[in-house]
């Protein structure tokens, strides 16, 4: 099991940008895609965007790309999310997680570990 735990998340003004951590211990991390989901009130969890073991492949949902970008330190056991150009609609708990493969998903039921999530709220 990989446990995960998320950071980063706050209160920012439309148009702002945010950085989310997620920081892995257990097994081995350097061997996991991971994902990037969120899920806004009433809403279904949804993907945000994912990233390959090696870092080398990356993919991100319509309504983000050009905005955010998702990279890996496998040193640091750490992923990342960063958010620019903020909207209100972003407002989510964002949560990370890992999957059991070297190769990225952008499905919600290849991921079997996750973390609690970070709340992202974007004011108008």
């Amino acid at each position: 099991q990989v446990l995960l735990v998320e950071s980063g998340g706050g209160l920012v003004q439309a148009g702002g940008s945010l950085r989310l951590s997620c920081a892995a211990s257990g097994r081995t991390f350097m061997w996991n895609a991971m994902g990037w989901f969120r899920q806004a009130p009433g809403k279904e969890r949804e993907f945000v965007a994912a990233i390959s073991w090696g870092g080398d492949n990356t993919y991100y949902a319509d309504s983000v790309k050009g905005r955010f970008t998702t990279s890996r330190d496998n040193a640091k056991n750490t992923v990342y999310l960063q958010m620019n150009m903020l909207k209100p609609e972003d407002t989510a708990v964002y949560y990370c997680a890992a999957r059991n493969s070297q190769h990225a998903s952008l499905f919600i039921v290849d991921y079997r570990d996750w973390g609690q999530g970070t709340q992202v709220t974007v004011s108008s």
